[in-house]
């Protein structure tokens, strides 16, 4: 399969008419800070560059896997891969991982299909993965929010051994996603632009990682669609990949080209335990998120 080169952002038809103006702002704002992204850097520059915005918001260069030079774009670098020996895998076999870093933003169990977006905000898992039959499946099992800011890095990796089962693009807004705004816009996760991973683990049953877009991020690269990883951008299309590929634990998924936020969940009774972590704590991939059924290997 080649790139799949999509359209214009696309807008939720849910939005009320007065905020329609907005979602269209929303929406040439990620536009041009797509086409920022994607923008050749000259290579005198790119270590300045890259140093200044690394300074401004924290970004930690020394696990960037490449000299900066040879980011050709804001892009690239922000989908910079980790230097080798930077990540320790949780070598537990029964411990499902933290598929990126990030910022706790929510946890907990999935309560008559609810998800906690913000405090007093909640969403629907069938609204977020708009499949009934799976979001069935997922009723009621332990799910955690990952929020990642522009330090982080951004790829995403896969929390157990599976088969990756498929990819699946649901088109959205790209409203921001950052704390401040999660708290005050409804059902902001299930909005958006987004990509369902679903992975089939074996004695732990279906989970899915979901990836939604955000306000600048107009692309999210997946590492299995073919031989090459695939660039989906925005579109007013669905698309659906069927696949059979098995992965391991800490395998990578897919990457954003800027921040944005993770949301994974499992079956109920996949999980004996998660890991004691609190909204607002700091993550990083490769530690433990949860610990599996008895006698589930995970590795």
């Amino acid at each position: 399969m080649g790139n799949v080169v999509l359209g214009p952002p696309s807008t939720c038809v849910e939005f009320r008419k007065s905020t329609v103006r907005a979602v269209a702002a929303g929406a040439a704002y990620s536009a041009l800070v797509g086409l920022g992204a994607r923008a050749t850097v000259p290579t005198p520059l790119r270590r300045t560059a890259y140093r200044a915005f690394a300074r401004a918001v924290g970004a930690n260069l020394d696990e960037a896997e490449l000299d900066l030079a040879e980011y050709e774009s804001l892009g690239d670098f922000f989908a910079r891969r980790l230097r080798p020996g930077v990540r320790t895998i949780d070598p537990s076999p029964n411990v499902m991982i933290m598929p990126c870093d990030g910022v706790i933003a929510a946890r907990g169990t999935a309560i008559d299909g609810a998800l906690i977006q913000a405090k007093g905000k909640t969403y629907q898992l069938d609204e977020l993965l708009a499949n009934s039959a799976l979001a069935g499946r997922l009723r009621g099992g332990e799910y955690a929010t990952i929020y990642l800011s522009p330090r982080d890095y951004h790829r995403v990796h896969s929390p157990a051994s599976a088969k990756l089962v498929a990819y699946e693009y649901l088109p959205g807004s790209l409203w921001p996603v950052n704390p401040r705004i999660a708290d005050r816009r409804e059902r902001l996760l299930s909005r958006n632009e987004r990509v369902v991973i679903e992975l089939d683990a074996g004695r732990l049953g279906k989970l899915c990682v979901v990836m939604v877009g955000a306000s600048g991020v107009g692309n999210i690269r997946l590492a299995h669609a073919s031989n090459d990883s695939v660039t989906w951008r925005t579109s007013g299309e669905r698309r659906r990949i069927e696949l059979d590929v098995p992965i391991k634990r800490g395998d990578e998924l897919g990457a954003f080209r800027l921040g944005s936020t993770v949301v994974v969940v499992f079956e109920p009774g996949a999980v004996s335990s998660m890991a004691d972590l609190a909204v607002g704590d700091a993550v990083r991939f490769g530690e433990r998120l949860a610990v599996g059924r008895s006698g589930a290997v995970l590795a």
